[in-house]
């Protein structure tokens, strides 16, 4: 009976401890704090690649020559930007969505452009103003009063994969073209090819 008593007390507690070492290890870290799992893309490539494409974008004198011109034109109105699609045609799934996110937070804080909602929002925001039968006429949203875009920002995201052995250099090429709406003039084109990530796997892992 006492041997019994024994070896179940030591399953207890096998089991107690295994069921506490299968739990999750959680730690808090900085949003901006860069941590890579995988070696694939991540938040902070697209965050890197948005800012400095877009500076790039930004500094060109080309585009600077455009905004200038265009605010004397419209009466000092900076030129509305709208983000457009951004294609992925790596080897790997990217959400393509973070890149151009990224890329509209660059756009509204570098104070160069305006910037327009386009795709998905742009829909809801119509479909609310027309949804006006239960507004007020002093309160509601005026039709035909949108600020138009006159350029358009679009992307693609292309990789290239290196392996010998138990390593692998994965290396990451996103474009980025400005066209004015317009006159369908390609204004500016940009590529950053800095992300590349050198991958050693353990000889047990292959």
């Amino acid at each position: 009976m006492k041997t019994r008593t024994i070896m179940f007390g030591a399953l207890l507690v096998l089991f107690v401890f295994g069921a506490c070492s299968s739990n999750p290890r959680i730690r808090r870290v900085d949003s901006d704090t860069v941590i890579d799992l995988s070696g694939r893309w991540n938040d902070t490539d697209a965050r890197l690649v948005a800012n400095s494409l877009i500076s790039d974008c930004l500094s060109s004198p080309r585009i600077n020559d455009f905004i200038v011109e265009y605010r004397v034109r419209n009466g000092g109105r900076l030129p509305a930007a709208v983000v457009g699609s951004f294609r992925n045609e790596s080897n790997e799934h990217i959400d393509t969505s973070i890149i151009a996110r990224a890329m509209e937070i660059a756009i509204v804080n570098s104070g160069r452009l305006d910037f327009v909602a386009g795709g998905d929002t742009l829909a809801e925001l119509r479909a609310e103003r027309f949804d006006n039968e239960f507004t007020s006429e002093e309160t509601m949203a005026a039709l035909a009063n949108e600020t138009g875009a006159i350029l358009l920002l679009t992307g693609t995201i292309n990789s290239m994969e290196d392996r010998a052995g138990n390593t692998t250099v994965r290396s990451y090429f996103v474009s980025a073209e400005l066209t004015n709406i317009e006159t369908r003039t390609r204004l500016w084109m940009g590529e950053n090819s800095e992300i590349k990530k050198e991958v050693r796997q353990s000889s047990r892992g292959l």
